[in-house]
C-alpha cells in the first residue's frame, strides 16, 4: 500500500519505518526541516534501539522517503497522523494544536476512499469531531492507538501485542484497509479488536491509567514498608504470584516519568471533569501525588546520608534518561531529582549512556561527565536513578575505589544490598530495610 505519516517525532517516525520494513511505500511528512534532514539521511533524530537498522533498510529499498511537503500525502490510500498530545502549560489538559493543525493540512490533498488513522493519544470525543471533516472530503476516519515502549518500540509496531481500530459502525472498508496494513501482524495470530472512535480512544489512556496506578501502588507500599522495616521487593514478589496481580510493573522506585504516563493520566483526569465523570478518577490524582513524591524521597535520603544537609557535597547521579535503552527526559524523575539537588547547593555530576545531550537542553546547569567512574570521582554519595545495565553490574569494590565515601542510593532497587554492603558501601534503598 502507498501510506502517508504525518508527524516524524518518536511515533511517527518509528511508524513510518516500520511500514516500509513491512513492505509498504511510506512518505513521512513533518514541518521540522531539521528533523526531516535527519531521517532522510537515514538517520534516527532520538536514540531507539534497531530504529537506524530499520530507517537504512527502508531507505535503500525506496520504500521510504520523507519530506517537509504535505502535497506528498496526495495519491496515498491511508494516511496516519502521528503527532504529539503535550500538556498544556499551566493545564492538565492535552494540547490538541498539532492534530487540528495536522488534520487542517491533510483534508485538501484527500481523496474519495482514502483513510484517515489516528495514532496521537487523544482525549475521548475528538475522533468524533474530526470525522466530520474528514469524511466531507469523501475520506474516512479510523483511530488506531499506539502501544509502544520506549526501547521496544520497533519490535512493538512489528509485532503488536494487540490491534485496536476504531471506527465509524458498518465502515467494512476502513477495516479492510487497515487489515491489509497489519496483514503480516494479522496472519501471526495477534488480537484484533474492532471498536468504536470512544472506545478506542480510551483504550490508551485507560492502559496507561491502569500501569500507573500498579506503579505507584506499590510505592506507597514502599513508603509503608521504610515505616515498618519491612522489605518491599519481598512483598512485591510475594504478591505477584497471584496470578490476579501479577509481578510486572511491581518495581517500587523514584517512579515513572517520559512523555506518556503523566500526561496522559492528566489529561485523563482533565476530560473526566470536562464530561462530568471527574469523581471517577479522582484516585489517579492520588497516583500522580505518590509518583511525585518518590523523587522527594531521595532527595531526603541523599540529605539524611549526608549528615542533613547537601550544600557544598559532591554527589554523582547515575541515569537521566526516564527509563533505559531511551534518551528520553520529559517529565524524567532522574534528571528532575539531579536538578533539585543542585538547586540545594550540591555538586551534582551526572552521567548517563544516551541521555547527556537531552538532558543538556533542558538542565544545562549540572555537571555533564562520560562515566559513573568520572561521576563518582570523590563523591560523598553516588544515587543510581536509571537502570542502565551497565550501572546495574558496576563492580562495588572496583568502583568503590575512587569515590570521595562509599554511600550509595538505590533508587531502582536493582542492585545486590548484600554484595554492596559486605564491599563497604552505606546502601539505601526504596522501601528496603
Amino acid at each position: 500500500m502507498r501510506i502517508s505519516v504525518i508527524g516524524c517525532g518518536y511515533l511517527g517516525a518509528v511508524h513510518a519505518a516500520c511500514m516500509a520494513e513491512l513492505g509498504h511505500d511510506v512518505i513521512g511528512i513533518d514541518i521540522d526541516e531539521h528533523k526531516i534532514a535527519q531521517l532522510a539521511a537515514g538517520r534516527a533524530p532520538f536514540f531507539e534501539p534497531g530504529l537506524p537498522e530499520v530507517l537504512e533498510r527502508g531507505m535503500a529499498s525506496g520504500r521510504l522517503r520523507f519530506t517537509t511537503d504535505i502535497s506528498e500525502a496526495s495519491g496515498s490510500a491511508v494516511h496516519f497522523v502521528a503527532v504529539g498530545t503535550p500538556q498544556i502549560p499551566g493545564s492538565d489538559a492535552a494540547d490538541l494544536r498539532y492534530v487540528d493543525a495536522s488534520f487542517s493540512a491533510l483534508l485538501e490533498h484527500l481523496s474519495d476512499g482514502d483513510l484517515v488513522v489516528g495514532k496521537s493519544t487523544v482525549p475521548v470525543g475528538t475522533a468524533a469531531r474530526l470525522a466530520e471533516l474528514v469524511e466531507n472530503t469523501g475520506a474516512s476516519l479510523a483511530w488506531n492507538p499506539e502501544f509502544l515502549r520506549e526501547g521496544f518500540a520497533v519490535g512493538d509496531t512489528l509485532t503488536p501485542d494487540r490491534l485496536v481500530y476504531g471506527v465509524r459502525a458498518g465502515d467494512d472498508a476502513a477495516v479492510a484497509a487497515l487489515d491489509e496494513v497489519y496483514a503480516a501482524a494479522i496472519a501471526a495470530g495477534t488480537p484484533r479488536l474492532v471498536t468504536d472512535y470512544a472506545t478506542a480512544e480510551l483504550v490508551k489512556v485507560a492502559a496507561n491509567a491502569f500501569l500507573a496506578t500498579k506503579i505507584s501502588f506499590i510505592n506507597a507500599m514502599a513508603e509503608v514498608a521504610e515505616a515498618t522495616g519491612a522489605d518491599v521487593t519481598q512483598l512485591a514478589d510475594a504478591i505477584g504470584h497471584d496470578a490476579r496481580i501479577g509481578r510486572r510493573f511491581l518495581n517500587a522506585g523514584v517512579g515513572f516519568g517520559g512523555g506518556c504516563l503523566p500526561k496522559d493520566i492528566r489529561g485523563f483526569m482533565a476530560r473526566a471533569d470536562e464530561l462530568g465523570v471527574g469523581e471517577s478518577l479522582s484516585f489517579l490524582r492520588d497516583v500522580d501525588a505518590i509518583n511525585l513524591r518518590r523523587r522527594e524521597r531521595v532527595v531526603q535520603l541523599a540529605i539524611e546520608e549526608l549528615g542533613g544537609d547537601v550544600e557544598g557535597k559532591r554527589i554523582a547521579v547515575l541515569g537521566l534518561a526516564f527509563k533505559p535503552d531511551s534518551d528520553d527526559v520529559r517529565d524524567s524523575p532522574a534528571l528532575d531529582i539531579a536538578a533539585r539537588l543542585r538547586g540545594l547547593g550540591a555538586l551534582v555530576s551526572v552521567t548517563d549512556p544516551e541521555a547527556i545531550e537531552t538532558s543538556r537542553r533542558v538542565h544545562p546547569e549540572l555537571n555533564y561527565v562520560g562515566s559513573a567512574e568520572e561521576a563518582a570521582a570523590d563523591a560523598d554519595a553516588v544515587l543510581l536513578l536509571t537502570e542502565w545495565r551497565q550501572f546495574r553490574e558496576l563492580d562495588p569494590e572496583a568502583f568503590g575505589a575512587g569515590v570521595g565515601s562509599r554511600v550509595i542510593i538505590d533508587g531502582r532497587n536493582v542492585l545486590d544490598a548484600t554484595r554492596w554492603r559486605a564491599a563497604g558501601w552505606t546502601y539505601r534503598g526504596l522501601g528496603r530495610p
